[in-house]
C-alpha cells in the first residue's frame, strides 16, 4: 500500500533555555498486520471511541480532520498506532556503536526512563494502561556501524538511515528477542551518540510506519528513539528528564506534537506533547478521550442552543465528568476541564477551568490546540525551570468568563465545590 508522504515535525530551540529533545513524528497510512509490532486499531479507533459513534449527543462533537491531514486530533483515532489500553509491552534495547560506546551499565540508561514513564502512564489513564516495558538485552547492544555512518540528524527521514539502524538492531536483538511478543519499540541510544539536546535535536518516533523491516514476520512499525540527555543545567533532569519518552511514545499511541514547528506554542506546559520538561504535566482531557481513557458518560457535548449547567471533576481524578465539548465545526471547537494540583500535574500553579480549542484540520507540529489564557500578559504564576510561564495561569477561575461573540458562545466559571468541582454554565446562541 502506498504511503502518505513523510512530514518532519521540529522543535527549534526556544529562547530562553527553553532547549529540549523534540519528536519527529513521520506516520504513514498502513493496513493492519499480523503481529503486535505492526500497525492496529487503537482503543480509541477499534473500542470505545468507536462506541461513542453509537451515541446520538456525543456525535457532533467526533470532529475529523480532512484526508490531507496526516496525524489529526479527530476522534476516534484513526488505525495504525499502537493499542493505548489494556496491557501493552514495550521491547526496550539500549544501543550503542563504535565510535560512540556506552558508558557503565545499559541498565543504568534504561532506569532514566523506568519505571517513572511506566508510573505516569498509569496515572494519566487511571490504570487503563498497563505499559510494561520489557528489556530482554540488559547490555549495550551493539550496532555494526559507526554512528554517523548511519546518516542521521535532526530531520532524517526514515530512509536510509534509520531503515538502516532499525534492519541492524532487529539482526542484533533477533537471537534472544521474539518480536511478536511486543507492540512497540524503545530504542535508548548511548547519549554520546550525535550531538548534545542542548544544540540540536534528534529524538524521533515512527508510528505506523508499515513499510519498515520486518522481524519474526511483522513489521517493526511503532519505534521511538532517544538520544542526548535532556539536561539544561537546571537540575532537574533526576526528576524530569524521562519524559521525553512518553511524549515519543504519545506519537505511537497517534497524538500530534502541540508545539509549532517554529519553536512557538500555544498549549505550554497543559500537555506532555507541547512541553515535556520542566514542570510536571499530564495530557490533555481531549488527549484521554482520544486514547480510550475516558468513559462515555464523562464526555459532555454542548451542541445545542441554550444554555446548560455543568459539573467538571479535576482531571486527574479518576470518576466524574472530565471533559465538555462545544463543537463549532465538523473538524474544531471548544474543549472544556479541570486542573488542579494532583497526578501528573505536580505543578499547577493556578487551578481552574482550562479552556482550549482543538482543530482536527491542523497537523502535528502547527500547532492543532490552542489554550486561552484568562489572565493574558501577566506573566504566569510559575517560576519553575524552562516553562511557558506565561501560560501557567491560563485556567479560568470562578466568576471569569471565556466568550466567543461572533459564534455568540459563552463560556463561565460559576463557583468551586467543597471537594475540589467546578460548576461551569455553557451557553450558545
Amino acid at each position: 500500500m502506498q504511503s502518505q508522504p513523510f512530514a518532519r515535525r521540529i522543535r527549534s530551540r526556544r529562547v530562553a533555555a527553553l532547549a529540549s529533545v523534540t519528536a519527529l513524528t513521520l506516520a504513514v497510512s498502513t493496513s493492519a498486520g499480523t503481529g503486535r509490532l505492526a500497525p492496529g486499531a487503537t482503543a480509541a479507533g477499534a473500542g470505545s471511541a468507536a462506541g461513542l459513534t453509537r451515541i446520538a449527543a456525543l456525535a457532533p462533537c467526533l470532529i475529523n480532520g480532512a484526508r490531507e491531514i496526516q496525524m489529526t486530533e479527530g476522534v476516534p483515532t484513526a488505525g495504525g498506532y499502537a493499542r493505548s489500553t489494556g496491557t501493552v509491552r514495550a521491547l526496550t534495547v539500549m544501543v550503542d556503536f563504535p565510535d560512540a560506546p556506552g558508558e557503565g551499565d545499559a541498565l543504568d540508561r534504561f532506569r532514566e526512563f523506568f519505571p517513572q514513564t511506566q508510573e505516569w502512564f498509569h496515572t494519566a489513564s487511571y490504570g487503563r494502561l498497563d505499559y510494561r516495558a520489557e528489556t530482554p538485552i540488559p547490555t549495550w547492544l551493539r550496532m555494526p556501524k559507526a554512528f554517523q555512518d548511519y546518516g542521521i540528524e535532526r530531520g532524517a527521514p526514515f530512509d536510509p538511515g534509520y531503515r538502516q539502524l532499525v534492519q541492524d538492531i532487529v539482526t542484533a536483538a533477533d537471537p534472544t528477542v521474539d518480536f511478536r511478543d511486543y507492540d512497540l519499540l524503545n530504542v535508548l541510544v548511548s547519549p554520546d551518540a550525535g550531538p548534545s539536546a542542548l544544540d540540536t535535536v534528534l529524538s524521533v518516533t515512527f508510528a505506523g510506519n508499515g513499510e519498515a523491516p520486518t522481524a519474526d514476520g511483522v513489521a517493526v512499525a511503532n519505534a521511538s528513539f532517544v538520544y542526548s540527555r535532556q539536561d539544561d543545567g537546571s537540575g532537574s533532569y533526576a526528576r524530569t528528564g524521562y519524559r521525553v519518552l512518553p511524549h515519543e511514545n504519545g506519537h505511537v499511541f497517534g497524538l500530534p506534537d502541540l508545539y509549532t514547528q517554529d519553536g512557538g506554542g500555544s498549549v505550554g506546559h497543559w500537555d506532555i506533547m507541547s512541553e515535556d520538561w520542566g514542570a510536571n504535566n499530564d495530557l490533555l482531557g481531549w488527549h484521554k478521550w482520544k486514547l480510550g481513557w475516558l468513559d462515555v458518560d464523562q464526555v459532555s457535548c454542548a451542541a445545542t442552543s441554550g444554555t446548560k449547567e455543568y459539573t467538571l471533576s479535576p482531571l486527574f481524578r479518576a470518576g466524574g465528568r472530565k471533559l465538555i465539548f462545544v463543537p463549532l465545526a465538523a473538524h474544531t471547537g471548544y474543549a472544556l476541564e479541570v486542573r488542579t494540583t494532583g497526578g501528573n500535574d505536580e505543578a499547577v500553579c493556578h487551578p481552574g477551568v482550562l479552556v482550549y480549542k482543538v482543530d482536527a484540520n491542523v497537523d502535528t507540529g502547527r500547532g492543532p490546540v490552542t489554550v486561552y489564557d484568562a489572565h493574558r500578559d501577566s506573566g504566569g504564576c510559575t517560576r519553575s525551570p524552562n516553562v511557558h510561564a506565561e501560560l501557567s495561569d491560563a485556567p479560568f477561575a470562578p466568576g471569569e468568563t471565556f466568550k466567543d461573540p461572533r459564534r455568540k458562545i459563552t463560556i463561565e466559571v460559576t463557583a468551586k465545590e467543597p471537594n475540589g468541582d467546578y460548576k461551569v454554565r455553557v451557553a450558545r446562541g
